[in-house]
């Protein structure tokens, strides 16, 4: 794709006025259980008697491992392998990601290594492969399959975070159900359960994750949960028999805590860096509105939005780009389709791998946002800028809300700086910082 500054795009852009912008600072609650504490609570939780009582000596223990930026993952999933080793059984690591990774063994290994999570630094084995075993089917008639080298051990220790999805509303979401039906359902899992669109996930899940706990080893399942800052709040080991009762209950307390764009409503929106370490979908429509689906809703209302970059750790994984109004061609050149397209097959769901206007420059993707949109003010445009999607305590704001902000009519908001002009360098790329120095 020829994408140039200095075309005919470029000389329709170049008298759109962005608007002053300043840094603000979003206060949310802030339990934390600090990097520091959270072996100990790792410990502690696998210790309690119904869930200590399933590790004996000499268990082969198969331990998940996902493909989310999960806060402390490497320290949480340490934590367990070092206390699997003190009750003398032997601990590996097995990822649990469907299929992402382009649905490879080797693209799923390589995954992880980007969270820090090696055989050198866990002090185990990682043994992964996309081979599954057909366990059955479903009450809903949907086959159910499971990692082959996870279910030849003696026992699988389900480790995840736990959250609201980003395409579906029910009472199991993002939790201990998904990584065992579609984490460890590999390629063949994730398709089984999505075969039927996100309509019917929210049934087919819970469906799927009652004949893995029937057939499979689950011994237990240990999520985690995390604040409004992206920090890890909560661990809690869970029972096999309690999974399908405890989940939901979770789940509630994890919407409670989920953060927000306090302004709730806005013209642009402004995503420095979309990435798989942030969500499924490049960036948390929760947070940004921006769903792939109509079987969710929340987050930010906008008119239009664009993306200006992705993280390394995604290789190329670009998911979210088709949920925006336009991005830069820095992002675009990082696309790589043989990581992106296997989730839309697996998952049916094919709009967030589209391609929306890809223009040169960081200046021109905001510029054409606020050019096309309708019924607004363009020079007062009301504009919020975040870094990512899970990252959204320092934000900025267009001078439109500043005097809302200053007289305090969002609770939990609080202008840093007074508004000025975003800096740009020769390129047409931004200068100017989220992080208020």
């Amino acid at each position: 794709m020829k994408i140039k500054k200095g075309g005919v795009v470029s000389d329709l852009l170049k008298d759109v006025l962005i608007p002053k912008m300043f840094h603000a600072k979003q206060i949310f609650p802030r339990p934390i259980i600090t990097p520091k504490e959270i072996p100990g609570v790792v410990f502690a939780e696998l210790s309690k008697e119904k869930c200590c009582d399933q590790i004996r000596p000499g268990m082969n223990i198969a331990i998940t491992a996902g493909s989310r930026g999960i806060a402390n993952v490497d320290i949480i999933t340490k934590g367990i392998v070092d206390f699997v080793k003190s009750k003398n059984a032997i601990p590996f690591i097995v990822p649990a990601m469907g299929s992402h990774g382009g649905a490879t063994a080797e693209g799923q290994r390589e995954i992880l290594a980007g969270y820090n999570i090696t055989e050198d630094s866990m002090g185990c084995p990682i043994k992964s492969c996309m081979d599954t075993v057909m366990l059955g089917y479903s009450e809903l008639g949907k086959p159910v399959y499971l990692d082959k080298i996870a279910y030849q051990s003696d026992g699988i220790i389900v480790s995840c975070r736990l959250k609201l999805h980003n395409a579906f509303r029910g009472e199991y979401e993002s939790g201990p159900c998904k990584m065992m039906v579609v984490g460890l359902g590999k390629q063949h899992g994730a398709e089984s359960v999505h075969s039927d669109g996100m309509g019917k996930i929210a049934e087919n899940l819970p469906a799927n994750a009652k004949i893995i706990l029937e057939k499979a080893p689950i011994l237990l399942a240990i999520p985690c949960l995390e604040n409004a800052y992206d920090e890890t709040c909560k661990i809690e080991a869970i029972h096999k028999d309690d999974i399908m009762a405890r989940e939901p209950e979770l789940l509630k307390w994890a919407a409670a805590n989920m953060p927000q764009l306090i302004v709730g409503e806005a013209d642009v929106l402004i995503v420095d860096e979309i990435g798989k370490n942030y969500s499924g979908t490049g960036v948390d429509p929760n947070i940004t509105g921006t769903f792939s689906t109509d079987y969710a809703t929340g987050g930010v209302q906008v008119q239009r939005t664009c993306m200006l970059d992705i993280t390394e750790c995604s290789h190329g994984n670009g998911l979210g780009t088709g949920l925006a109004s336009a991005i830069t061609k820095r992002l675009f050149d990082k696309l790589d389709p043989e990581k992106m397209y296997p989730n839309c097959l697996t998952s049916t769901v094919l709009k967030s791998a589209g391609i929306p206007i890809v223009v040169a420059t960081d200046k021109e993707a905001i510029q054409l946002c606020i050019r096309t949109l309708n019924n607004v003010n363009k020079e007062k445009a009301r504009i919020i800028r975040i870094p990512n999607s899970l990252h959204i305590g320092q934000i900025m704001l267009s001078e439109a809300y500043y005097e809302d902000v200053n007289h305090g009519k969002y609770e939990g908001l609080e202008a840093e700086s007074e508004p000025q002009y975003m800096e740009f360098d020769v390129e047409g790329n931004l200068i100017t910082s989220i992080i208020k120095e």
